[in-house]
């Protein structure tokens, strides 16, 4: 069956324009399905059942795999099965009668006002990176971007001039993001100066570089904002993706609607920014109970 499997991921590639990870994921959960399936002597697409199904995922509960990436799993499944049927391979999918592991929405941790001022104040100094650091951090937060958007952000995509930048994320989909004064002044000092160190013949086309004048990875701007967070003071754990947090959570706590949100995360789904409106209501309560007689 791998043979499908290939050409399954084929079609995530070219039809459904899903990221890198999501394809990566995918295929190792699928691999993982199919090598169960053999060791079950289900060798053909007509030998699969949805006992099988049930089967393979009773085991990653066993193995104390998390009901998040298991739900993520039986949904590569699901997929994979509907598109055999849509190429005709074969006539029924024995995912959908599965129910999917419940997950629990962990609340979104996000940073406060003055750790976001910390974090900033934690790029002073005189080298390229400290001013590249700062606007990437800047940018961050004032647009919400997920990390891969960030790095890949090219020089073409931010207009500096009219203050909003386009960005490709999840599906392949454009979205255009106000940048906000404070991001779009540090991001024109380091465009204006610090990259030219970096860059100085304009011949790469990423807004933000290495300290090597390259493209920046993923990995690299979680060891810079974990670096810068440190400096700050700031105890929690902290990634890339706790500043989107902070991006939605404050926006919502200042008055901006959910659509607006949503519009400018690149959520698909309306469910998936409506996490936020719990961050906003706990936060209320506890304001509540610290302030009211009688809280």
């Amino acid at each position: 069956m791998n043979d499908f499997l290939d050409l399954f991921i084929s079609y995530l590639v070219v039809e459904k324009g899903l990221s890198d990870n999501t394809r990566s994921a995918y295929s190792r959960d699928l691999s993982r399905y199919l090598d169960f399936l053999e060791k079950a002597g289900r060798l053909k697409l007509s030998d699969v059942r949805s006992a099988d199904i049930a089967a393979f995922m009773a085991v990653l509960q066993k193995l104390a795999i998390g009901a998040r990436s298991r739900a993520r799993c039986l949904s590569a499944i699901r997929m994979f099965h509907k598109f055999l049927m849509i190429e005709n391979y074969t006539d029924s999918n024995p995912a959908t009668i599965i129910e999917a592991p419940r997950t629990l929405h962990k609340l979104p941790q996000f940073l406060d006002g003055r750790e976001v001022d910390a974090l900033f104040a934690a790029c002073v100094g005189e080298r390229v990176e400290d001013m590249r650091d700062r606007a990437m951090l800047e940018i961050l937060y004032a647009t919400g971007l997920r990390v891969s958007e960030l790095v890949n952000l090219k020089l073409r995509e931010v207009n500096l001039d009219s203050g909003y930048l386009m960005t490709i994320g999840k599906g392949n989909k454009e979205r255009l993001v106000p940048i906000g004064e404070s991001a779009r002044v540090h991001a024109a000092a380091y465009l204006e100066v610090e990259r030219l160190k970096l860059d100085p013949l304009r011949q790469n086309k990423f807004f933000f570089l290495s300290r090597l004048g390259g493209s920046m990875s993923r990995q690299a701007f979680w060891n810079i904002i974990k670096k810068r967070a440190l400096l700050a003071g700031i105890r929690k754990s902290i990634s890339p993706h706790t500043l989107r947090h902070s991006f939605a959570t404050h926006l919502l706590e200042n008055g901006a609607d959910l659509r607006s949100v949503q519009i400018m995360l690149g959520h698909a789904d309306l469910a998936s920014t409506q996490i936020y409106t719990h961050v906003t209501r706990e936060r209320l309560k506890k304001l509540h109970q610290q302030i009211h007689p009688r809280g």
